[in-house]
């Protein structure tokens, strides 16, 4: 005896994974790209500030070391750096996001201009 299984179109198949409160759309305020780009760089902007600390306390115990001071120097400038370049891949990111349309936008375009394509 085949039990009667309708098939679920990609659409309903993609709608049924997706778990409750996640975001739906791939770009745009509250989109996946946007929340995963964020994670990343409030980890490596945790990351630089912990280097900043490391590089502050070699700095102090370095006990007049040239060498240890100068690795001091450099750790505690290259955390700087890291924490610019990450200040500006967030505003970066945020702001390309931002200009981009969301998901369901592009989406909705894409199907008006599909069915105007197939109503000629």
């Amino acid at each position: 005896m085949v039990a009667n299984v309708s098939a679920l179109t990609l659409q309903e198949g993609a709608e049924a994974a997706r778990c409750d409160g996640c975001p739906t759309d791939l770009f745009g305020n509250t989109g996946v790209f946007r929340q995963v780009t964020n994670t990343i760089l409030y980890i490596v902007g945790i990351i630089a500030v912990i280097m900043l600390i490391i590089g502050g306390i070699k700095y102090v115990v370095s006990g007049g070391d040239s060498k240890k001071v100068t690795d001091a120097k450099n750790t505690v400038l290259y955390a700087i750096i890291g924490l610019v370049v990450c200040f500006l891949a967030f505003a970066i990111v945020n702001f390309v996001i931002s200009a981009l349309p969301a998901s369901n936008e592009a989406e909705s375009e894409a199907a008006s201009l599909i069915q105007a394509a197939y109503c000629k």
